[in-house]
């Protein structure tokens, strides 16, 4: 089989955009927590200012993720990913001129952390779960 559907896209693709499409609504979701946070207005220019950053990020996560060969779903990916959008958004912000704190970092790691690598570790242990449940 090599997992091609009617459509003609792979199964291997059409996973790629649905773990694309999290990643980046989480990702947008930390940019829209820590504006409305800290009193900054929701304007597209505004978030899209504080977005773009860390979706570069994201983007070299992903890429090197494919480049290694490893599933984009695994938390391994999800460590990487993670790592650059933080490294590369936190460095990006700088070069851009946005303010970047100490504690800014701190609660990038944390939260970006949690909602890149967490919904992968979620995924695993529903999958897992769900493998357990079935009879040998």
């Amino acid at each position: 089989m090599t997992g091609i559907s009617r459509s003609g896209r792979s199964r291997r693709s059409t996973g790629l955009w649905w773990v694309a499409v999290v990643d980046l609504l989480l990702v947008a979701a930390f940019v829209l927590i820590g504006r409305s946070s800290h009193a900054e207005a929701l304007d597209p220019t505004g978030v899209a200012t504080t977005l773009w950053p860390f979706v570069v990020g994201l983007a070299v996560g992903w890429a090197t993720v494919l480049g290694v060969g490893w599933s984009m779903r695994g938390p391994r990916a999800g460590l990487v990913v993670w790592v650059a959008t933080v490294v590369v958004g936190v460095l990006l912000r700088v070069a851009s001129g946005q303010g970047v704190e100490p504690s800014f970092v701190v609660v990038t790691a944390i939260v970006l952390g949690v909602f890149l690598v967490g919904w992968r570790l979620i995924g695993l242990l529903a999958t897992r779960r769900r493998g357990a449940g079935r009879p040998v």
